[in-house]
């Protein structure tokens, strides 16, 4: 199949496609005659395997890891698997809490603010971000 089926096939654009095969992620089964991509069943599984460690929030560097496991499961070990995931859980769970952070000095920013016509010479969320108080 064309690269054009295969985007259509996954769901994604071709623009995509070339992107993962420019980033080593996914590279078609062969060319045609006129230098066309050629894609197959299994190119579909190792798409739709890229999208799914995307959208577990693997970076494109862990689904390679992670690819490379799967293309090789007898030369690895799924404690392998297990430490990618649990690193990505751990910063995952450092994001959570810094956004948390955010979230808490937002909320007191704006729990101090008028939110008055007033001028913002005297505006407590401005004051606070430059620092004077």
């Amino acid at each position: 199949m064309k690269i054009s089926e295969l985007a259509k096939k996954v769901g994604i654009s071709a623009h995509t496609l070339r992107y993962y095969e420019k980033a080593g992620l996914l590279s078609p089964s062969q060319r045609n005659q006129n230098n066309y991509r050629e894609y197959t069943q299994e190119d579909v599984a190792t798409t739709k395997f890229i999208l799914a460690c995307k959208e577990s929030g693997f970076s494109l560097a862990e689904t390679s890891a992670l690819l490379a496991i799967k293309d090789n499961k007898d030369q690895h070990a799924c404690a392998e698997a297990k430490l990618i995931t649990r690193n990505k859980i751990e910063e995952i769970s450092q994001q959570i809490s810094q956004l948390k952070n955010m979230q808490t000095t937002l909320i007191d920013l704006e729990k101090y603010c008028c939110g008055g016509p007033e001028s913002a010479e005297f505006c407590t969320i401005i004051s606070t971000l430059e620092g004077d108080s």
